[in-house]
Formats: structure tokens, C-alpha cells, sequence
């Protein structure tokens, strides 16, 4: 238990403290006194300073002149930031509280460090880089410093005065970090600053295109380059460029031309820049189509195809396929190729041009038809000595058939689709070529056809005068018209045919009955055929029948018929006829009389006496004359003339 004087003290030392409470509470805090006071960056000093009691905060205050910069911080150390580099301030620290702010603390004089060069940075190549800064103020000096960021490597410093310099030997598409500060004249760092800078990247290597003739593409590969973001492909041929832009180790370029040779060449990339381009790859793409084709037959059964050089095309292979299938084909480095034909086909006709990239596009397909083939075995018939009928086999690749009969005085045509022509109008005696071309509408005519050698048939002949040369003797003559001729002379009538032959102008008729009407004309006959019949001329032969013929009567059932004969050498015969019956008599010869017995009376008859030839006798031409014989008794009595009669026959 306290005693009462301990109770006193105790209570006199808690009023005194709770009274220095209340007088701290409403006073100022104590002056501050720095310590140290330092610049490690430019736009800041650092102060250090022992702590006051009762202070709850502390201003700082950078004073430049009449400019000045404060700040509150809650203890030491504290920091002035927002100065301005390479400056000398005057520094002080006050302490506050709820009663107020203390007095300045002695001043300390403190300059901030130099500004950080301000870097710009490029890889010019991929094993440099390239940096360069403006002048900083106040700056002596400037120390640059570059390593790998992966650690990796030494470490590389240089110092200099200048305002750039340049990192060699450093290792592609790599990425560096380089830091860099300057110092002043007492060789106090200032501000450093820090840049991540790659190298470029080196080019590509093992570069390889692979060509795509049918797309017209190629396919171009590398090995990726270290540090290579992306790659470009540029694909050139004169003024035109192609690029492609990949992230991966090969691309794709579309769109080439036949016939071109490109140059490719691959970059890379990254964010430092690009690569030298690769050495060019030369890449030759596929031929062109070859162009301006021709087609002909240069001679018979052979076809020539040709065509203009395309560039880069190393040989050429033409494809010749036949309308019946059958193909062939010619391998060439020449422009032109020849084909075995045959007439009347169609050729398909297409031309590739090839090099070591492959086989160009498909051009144009050409048809070809040739000339359609030549009739052969054809027959010339005569159906009269000026008409011919011509007749052949249909040939291949025919649509027309023209067949031409030239001579020397003309030519005559005959055009049609049959495999037959009839040429009319054609001159007698005249050597024909005969051809039978065929045509197509296609290719034209087929010229080459061989002829037929043909004659036709001799001329008429026109008879020029006829003579009697005696009684039963003609002598015709005619103008000869053909050359190694026989002519025919026919004399036609009643009583036969009768012919004469001769190679010359004449011939003559021997042995014609007298008393006849004849129709004569003449032929021409030679190896080639017959000729049409001259004109007729008409022919009668000399008053050959008997004048004056008499019947009488002979005894009772006789009667002698009697005559004049004409001519004593020709023999005649007697000719009775009536209704009971016929009756004939010939006398013997050199005699004008002949006698018929036992003939009926009571009839009348017809009466002719006519010569008689070796074909037996001819009754129709001599006159004819009607007796009445009658009856006396059972004997012939009367014999009465009763005039002549007009019947032609008996």
C-alpha cells in the first residue's frame, strides 16, 4: 500500500506528462537536420535526415533559383522527383505536425546526375548494330554496353565521346540488350537506358524450287534462318515481280507464265529488318503451245506439219490421230515433221513442246481432211457411137464425183454424187482422156487422178452417089471420114438384106433382085465400135417381071399362060390362084410359056408371072391379072380377060 507522499509524486508525474502532451500537441516539432543528401537519377534527389519527435510528416524542397520543388514523405529517406537533370538545388527538410511545420533545416547543395542518352537503334546488318544518340547536357563522355538477352556470349563495352558508334561481329537474328548512360566532367554516371535490339536475320539457305507444270506453280523451300520472323519469296522475270510472304519455311507461287525463265530469290525478316536476298535461283517454266501451225500435203500419201519455235522449248512431239483410231506420233527438235497419209481421212492434229520443266499446255487441236482418193477401176461402156456410160466403185472421203472426157476440141463434164456419169454429145472418131476425179468439200479435188484412154466410135458416113452398074449390080459410093475404118453398105427391102465391104470410098451391091425397092445406107466399124447409119438413100432395081401375060386354053382341062420376058436369062413362074384351089408352072428355061393342066373351069383366077430368085419366087411385086375360065361341059371352054387386079398378095 503507497503512502500518501508516493501517492502525491505519482500523481504530480502524470500531470506533468499529460501536460507535456497537451503543449507537444499544439507546438511545431523540432528543426530537422539532413544527413546526406544525393542524386541517382536525373529528375531526382534523395534525402536522408534523423527523425524529429512529435513529427507526423516531412517536406522536401528543391529549390532552383526562384523555382521550387516540394514534397511530403512520411520519414527519411525521401525522394524530390520531377527535376530537371544535370542542375545544382539547394535542399531542405521541415517537420510537421498538427501544430505546424518546423523551421527549413539547413540547406545541403546537391546536383541530379546527367539525362540518359535517348538511343537509336538498328541491325544494318545481321552481324551489326548500329546505335546513335543525341547530345545530352552536361554528358563528358557516354559508355555503351551490349550483350545477349539470353545471357549467352561476353559481354561488350565501349566509352566514347561521340554520339553513335557500331556492335560488330555480333551473331544473326539474334536479340541483344544494350544500355547506355553518360558521365559528367567528375565521371559521375548519369541516367542509364535499356533497349532490346535484334540483329537481322541471314539469308536463306539451301534454297530449292519445285515446279508444278500442270498448275503452271512452283513450290520454293529453304532452311528457316535463325532469328527469321518471315520470309519473303520474290519470283522475277524482267519487269514483272511475284512475291509471297510466309511465316513458314516454304511458299507457294502461283500464277507463272509458259514460257518464261524467272529468277527466285528468298529474304528474311524480323523486326530488326531484312536479310540479304538469297543468290537468284533460275527457274525455267514449261514451254508455250507452239503456235501458227500449218498443215499440208506436200505430195502424195505424206502429210507436213510445222509450226514457229516457242522459247525455251527443247524438242517437240506431234500426236497425229486418225478418224479410224490409229495414232502415231514424231519426236523432233526441228519445227516441222512428216506423216504418212492416206486419202480420204481425218487427222487430229495436236503439237506439245517439252523441256526439262515438262510438257507445255494443250494448244489448239487441228483437223485435217485429205484429198479424198482417186476412183480406180472405172469402166467407159458405149451405149452409142457419141454416149458413154462411166461407172466406178465409191472411194473414201468423197462427197462429188466430176468426170471429164478432154479431147482436142474441148471438154465435156458430167458432176454428181452417184459412182456413175453419162457423157452424151461426144465427137465420133475422137481419142477421149476419160478422168473421174473426186471431190470433198473439206480438201477440194484430187488432181492427181490418172485418165482412161478412150476412142469412140467412127463417124457416119455420108453416101455421096449411087450408080447402077448393071442390072442387079449397084455401085455406092460416100465420103470417107475416119481413119482406118471399114465401112458396111446394107441394102434393105422386101426382098432381103444385101451387104458390101470396104476399107476405101465405094463398094458394090451384086446380085439384087430385079423389080425390088431398097433402103441403102452405110456404117463405119473399127476396134472402137460402130458408127450410127449414114442417111438412107432409097434404091428401086429395073420393069424384071414379064409384059403381056395371056392365059389360052390347052386341050379340055389345059391352059398355057404366055409372057414377054424382060430379059431371056432370068426364069420366071407361073402362078394361078382361085377359089378351088392353086396353081403353079415353070417353064424350062430360056422358054416364055408354061402350061397347067387339069384345072378346074368355072373359077376365076388371079394371075402373076414373076421371076423367079434363088429364094423361090416373089409374086408381090409383078402385076397380077384376073381370067375367067369357064365350063364347056366338064372341058374349059372360055378363057375371058377380065383386067388387073390390085391385091398385093396371093
Amino acid at each position: 500500500m503507497c503512502s500518501a507522499k508516493s501517492k502525491t509524486l505519482a500523481f504530480t508525474g502524470v500531470l506533468l506528462g499529460c501536460l507535456e502532451m497537451i503543449f507537444s500537441a499544439n507546438t511545431a516539432p523540432d528543426t530537422p537536420v539532413i544527413d546526406q543528401a544525393y542524386s541517382k537519377l536525373s529528375n531526382s534527389i534523395t534525402v536522408e535526415w534523423r527523425a524529429v519527435p512529435g513529427a507526423n510528416n516531412y517536406m522536401l524542397t528543391a529549390q532552383d533559383g526562384d523555382s521550387f520543388v516540394e514534397t511530403i514523405v512520411k520519414n527519411s529517406p525521401g525522394t524530390v522527383t520531377g527535376l530537371k537533370p544535370a542542375t545544382l538545388y539547394r535542399i531542405t527538410v521541415r517537420s510537421i505536425n498538427s501544430g505546424g511545420k518546423s523551421q527549413p533545416s539547413p540547406f545541403r547543395k546537391v546536383k541530379t546526375v546527367l539525362a540518359a542518352p535517348i538511343l537509336s537503334v538498328h541491325s544494318p546488318s545481321c552481324d551489326s548494330i548500329a546505335v546513335s544518340w543525341k547530345a545530352v547536357h552536361m554528358a563528358a563522355g557516354f559508355s555503351v554496353s551490349l550483350m545477349r538477352s539470353d545471357g549467352l556470349g561476353r559481354k561488350l563495352k565501349q566509352n566514347t565521346t561521340n554520339t553513335s558508334l557500331i556492335f560488330t561481329n555480333l551473331d544473326p537474328g539474334t536479340l541483344y540488350t544494350i544500355r547506355a548512360y553518360a558521365w559528367n566532367a567528375n565521371g559521375m554516371p548519369g541516367d542509364d537506358f535499356t533497349y532490346n535490339q535484334s540483329t537481322s536475320p541471314n539469308a536463306p539457305v539451301d534454297v530449292k524450287v519445285a515446279f508444278s507444270s500442270g498448275a503452271l506453280r512452283a513450290v520454293v523451300s529453304w532452311m528457316p534462318s535463325e532469328g527469321a520472323l518471315t520470309y519473303s519469296v520474290t519470283v522475277s522475270s524482267g519487269l514483272l515481280k511475284l512475291r509471297c510472304n510466309t511465316s513458314s519455311a516454304s511458299c507457294m507461287v502461283p500464277s507463272l507464265q509458259c514460257g518464261s525463265e524467272y529468277y527466285v530469290s528468298v529474304t528474311a525478316y524480323n523486326d530488326a529488318g531484312s536479310s540479304e536476298p538469297t543468290d537468284a535461283v533460275s527457274l525455267k517454266t514449261i514451254p508455250c503451245a507452239p503456235v501458227n501451225i500449218s498443215i499440208e500435203e506436200d505430195e502424195p500419201d505424206h502429210l507436213l506439219v510445222s509450226w514457229s519455235s516457242v522459247s525455251l522449248g527443247h524438242y517437240y512431239v506431234v500426236f497425229v490421230k486418225s478418224d479410224d483410231g490409229l495414232e502415231v506420233h514424231c519426236n523432233t527438235s526441228y519445227t516441222q515433221c512428216h506423216f504418212q497419209s492416206d486419202c480420204g481421212f481425218t487427222y487430229f492434229i495436236s503439237i506439245f513442246a517439252y523441256n526439262k520443266a515438262g510438257q507445255s499446255p494443250l494448244g489448239d487441236v487441228f483437223n485435217y481432211t485429205t484429198t479424198p482418193c482417186c476412183p480406180s477401176d472405172f469402166r467407159a461402156v458405149f451405149m452409142s457411137s457419141d454416149t458413154v456410160r462411166v461407172t466406178w466403185a465409191p472411194v473414201r472421203g468423197a462427197d462429188l464425183y466430176e468426170t471429164r472426157a478432154a479431147s482436142r476440141s474441148g471438154v465435156l463434164l458430167c458432176r454428181d454424187t452417184a459412182t456413175a456419169c453419162t457423157l452424151s454429145a461426144l465427137q465420133c472418131s475422137t481419142p477421149y482422156n476419160i478422168t473421174v476425179f473426186s471431190f470433198s468439200e473439206a480438201r477440194g479435188s484430187n488432181t492427181s487422178c490418172a485418165p482412161q484412154y478412150v476412142a469412140t466410135a467412127p463417124c457416119s458416113p455420108e453416101i455421096k452417089n449411087i450408080s447402077k452398074e448393071g442390072l442387079s449390080v449397084i455401085s455406092v459410093q460416100w465420103q470417107p471420114n475416119n481413119e482406118e475404118a471399114t465401112y458396111v453398105v446394107t441394102a434393105r427391102g422386101e426382098a432381103g438384106l444385101w451387104h458390101c465391104t470396104s476399107t476405101r470410098n465405094s463398094c458394090t451391091l451384086m446380085d439384087l433382085p430385079c423389080g425390088s425397092a431398097f433402103s441403102v445406107s452405110a456404117i463405119a466399124r473399127s476396134p472402137a465400135g460402130q458408127s450410127l447409119p449414114s442417111y438412107s438413100i432409097p434404091l428401086e432395081t429395073g420393069a424384071c417381071c414379064p409384059s403381056g401375060v395371056k392365059l389360052y386354053r390347052l386341050g379340055n382341062n389345059g391352059i398355057r399362060v404366055f409372057w414377054q420376058a424382060s430379059d431371056e436369062t432370068i426364069n420366071y413362074n407361073a402362078n394361078l390362084h382361085g377359089s378351088k384351089g392353086n396353081f403353079s408352072c415353070t417353064p424350062s428355061s430360056g422358054l416364055s410359056h408354061c402350061d397347067i393342066t387339069k384345072i378346074p373351069c368355072g373359077d376365076v383366077y388371079t394371075v402373076v408371072v414373076a421371076p423367079v430368085t434363088d429364094k423361090g419366087p416373089k409374086l408381090t411385086f409383078c402385076p397380077k391379072k384376073i381370067y375367067s375360065v369357064t365350063c364347056s361341059g366338064s372341058s374349059v371352054g372360055m378363057v375371058i380377060y377380065r383386067g388387073r387386079s390390085n391385091a398385093k398378095h396371093m
